[in-house]
């Protein structure tokens, strides 16, 4: 991984969000969103093929997680205000326009950001979630859907979600990981959770799901930059006919299958990357 990351720590209005930042302020910007329970390290293995492809690359730790803030309250985690903090980060970078990929939360945001800010976004990268309309009428539908969304329910349970992710240290939490990842990074994992507040901080993501409700003037808009969505075909969490369904909110989008876990970017890291490069370097599709 390349030696020329920035750590940067950006006030944005009473919050501060720990951002990993690198390549040339001149280039063009791809920002990273990552999922739960990952941190920025979770795209570490792409940054490298995008720096050589001549991007700048933005990676923040997002509110609640890692060395980012994490308000109290699940109030302070509704999509709205999950998405506000990308474009205010990316205004405090000076960054207009920009390519943009995420992964599992990450992917969720990516959704909203793509729906709500068509202008900003050139190109867009999803990983291993469907959109959220797809979401929501898959899970009326499918009881088998609801089944592998288990845990969701589990996290609304104050106290007792945050107790079963520390036992065993962190073993629930790092049982959704990949086997294979090394010493190292399961080391980098525990350290974030462990951070003052961070596991609560997470799982107000979710808990925000079922107590906010969602307000926006473009709910559902046809997705209109050029879209890559990207599915390991082996995620026990999401089925993949979601996938194929979230398509149809795309002006312009294609599918592609690799033989991996949720966790693609850790299975699969040099594939990944290469989709993404190419994906941001093909042409812009304006609607």
């Amino acid at each position: 991984m390349s030696d020329a990351l920035q750590h940067r720590f950006i006030k944005i209005e009473d919050l501060v969000f720990h951002v990993v930042v690198a390549g040339p302020e001149d280039a063009p910007p791809v920002i990273l969103l990552h999922g739960f329970p990952d941190a920025w390290f979770g795209w570490k293995f792409q940054i490298d093929q995008l720096l050589q492809a001549g991007y700048r690359v933005i990676i923040p730790d997002q509110r609640g997680y890692n060395l980012s803030s994490k308000p109290k309250g699940y109030e302070h985690y509704r999509i709205e205000t999950l998405g506000q903090d990308i474009v205010k980060l990316a205004d405090s970078l000076n960054i207009g326009k920009f390519s943009l990929a995420g992964h599992d939360w990450g992917a969720a945001v990516s959704w909203y950001l793509a729906e709500q800010w068509p202008e900003r976004i050139t190109h867009l990268a999803i990983i291993n979630v469907p959109h959220p309309s797809v979401m929501i009428s898959y899970l009326k539908k499918h009881p088998k859907q609801i089944m592998k969304s288990w845990y969701i329910f589990l996290f609304q349970i104050p106290r007792l979600a945050e107790f079963l992710a520390r036992l065993g240290n962190w073993h629930m939490m790092l049982s959704a990981l990949p086997l294979h990842l090394p010493h190292d990074l399961r080391a980098e994992y525990r350290e974030a959770w462990s951070q003052e507040g961070a596991i609560t901080g997470m799982i107000n993501w979710y808990r925000a799901m079922f107590r906010t409700r969602r307000t926006n003037n473009r709910r559902d808009a046809k997705i209109v930059a050029s879209t890559l969505i990207i599915w390991g075909r082996n995620d026990r969490y999401l089925s993949y006919e979601m996938a194929e369904l979230s398509l149809d909110h795309c002006e312009s989008a294609q599918l592609v299958t690799l033989e991996a876990s949720h966790w693609v970017m850790l299975d699969d890291p040099e594939a990944v990357g290469k989709l993404l490069v190419e994906h941001f370097q093909s042409p812009q599709h304006y609607g």
